[in-house]
């Protein structure tokens, strides 16, 4: 079985990951030569989906299933078309990503559901966030303590010529939730913790059964459940929402394959969700049952003599990066490692039965390498607000 994997960038990343740990063979294309997601694939092609369409069409005659990891409208057009001809299955719901595209549509959409949402400005007051509608992760995004930043967050996404969402800051735990849905019903996985740096950007996925409490984690997955559902989900999506001390409150939802997420449910649970993907789009069933386990999923940059904790897209700049197991004591990772080089990058993933099990190799991996490539300062930022 081979898969189709259009995007070489993170989204790319983890599905060659996931569909390595699938059994499933992968062709990578790109239409930029040195996109990471290429070093690691089975097979690569540098093609643009638009503007070579018939080189990206006859690469992907040879594949079962093919999955865009790539969020330009244009190229995602083609791909549908693409696989119409081809009558090969898209794991890819047009429809739903246009609603999740626009953080303003899909907020109507949850609220008719009744899913609990942060306060709107003005009611909310400070501390507000900012963010364009229609712009992916972290881009755009502040946060707001006065009318003078508020004032400059707005000019940001003015900028970005999107439309600004301005709705209270909402402190606690970051988690998200994936969900398939074949059109009429939909099924929620396993909840992750999302651990930002500085800059509001993920640097670590913990995925554990005390994530949440019962009574919320199955909140949770009603809600990405009834969402799906709502919109008519074909396809994969996430949710992201704050879990504060007055309950869960949803942050937004993306219908696309996410990075980090899924790789660390399936070392934490066994659950491989890209797989779940796959079979949903052949009508059957993996019957695969979740483990219980947990895992942690981390990004890293070694550079000026210190070990950094950074965001996927300080990471996202690892270049022909190989995935290798039992990496400086780390389960898997994910790296561009070179003992000749000034500085690379790190994605280090570990499981374990229980939290102390994952954070003792944790521990071991940071020890092993400081020590072995001479890092003398460990740094771990966090944002200002949590």
């Amino acid at each position: 079985m081979r898969i189709g994997i259009v995007g070489g960038a993170l989204q790319g990343m983890e599905a060659v990951l996931l569909s390595g740990k699938a059994g499933i063979e992968t062709l990578v294309i790109d239409r930029k030569g040195d996109a990471p997601a290429l070093s690691l694939s089975d097979y690569s092609v540098t093609a643009d989906a638009v503007k070579d369409r018939e080189a990206v069409r006859k690469a992907l005659s040879d594949c079962d299933f093919v999955i865009p990891a790539c969020e330009e409208i244009d190229a995602l057009s083609s791909l549908e078309g693409i696989t119409r001809e081809l009558e090969i299955p898209f794991l890819f719901d047009m429809e739903a990503y246009g609603i999740s595209c626009s953080k303003e549509r899909s907020n109507e959409i949850m609220a008719s559901a009744g899913v609990p949402l942060p306060r709107p400005w003005p009611e909310c007051g400070f501390p507000a966030i900012v963010k364009p509608s229609s712009q992916s992760g972290s881009i755009g995004v502040s946060a707001v303590d006065d009318d003078e930043e508020m004032r400059s967050a707005l000019k940001e996404v003015e900028r970005l010529k999107d439309v600004p969402i301005v709705q209270e800051f909402v402190s606690g735990k970051s988690v998200s939730i994936e969900v398939i849905g074949n059109g009429e019903t939909a099924s929620s996985y396993a909840a992750t913790e999302v651990v930002l740096d500085s800059n509001y950007d993920c640097k670590m996925v913990i995925c554990e059964p005390g994530i949440l409490n019962d009574a919320d984690g199955s909140e949770f997955g009603k809600i990405g459940k009834d969402v799906a559902e709502r919109i008519g989900l074909r396809a994969l999506m996430d949710v992201e929402a704050i879990l504060t001390n007055n309950g869960l409150r949803v942050l937004e939802i993306d219908a696309r394959i996410p990075s980090q997420t899924p790789a660390a449910v399936e070392a934490a649970t066994g659950v491989n969700i890209l797989k779940e993907l796959v079979f949903s789009a052949m009508g059957k069933s993996t019957g695969a049952v979740s483990r219980g386990g947990c895992s942690a999923y981390e990004h890293y940059v070694i550079a000026d003599g210190a070990m950094r904790a950074c965001g996927e897209k300080e990471f996202g700049h690892v270049r022909s990066p190989r995935i290798e197991e039992r990496f400086m004591g780390a389960d898997l990772a994910i790296t561009d490692h070179g003992w000749e080089k000034d500085e690379w990058r790190v994605t280090a993933i570990n499981s374990g039965r229980t939290p102390a099990e994952v954070l003792e190799k944790r521990k071991e991996f940071i020890r092993r390498v400081m020590d072995e490539c001479g890092a003398g300062e460990y740094i771990d930022r966090s944002p200002r607000r949590v």
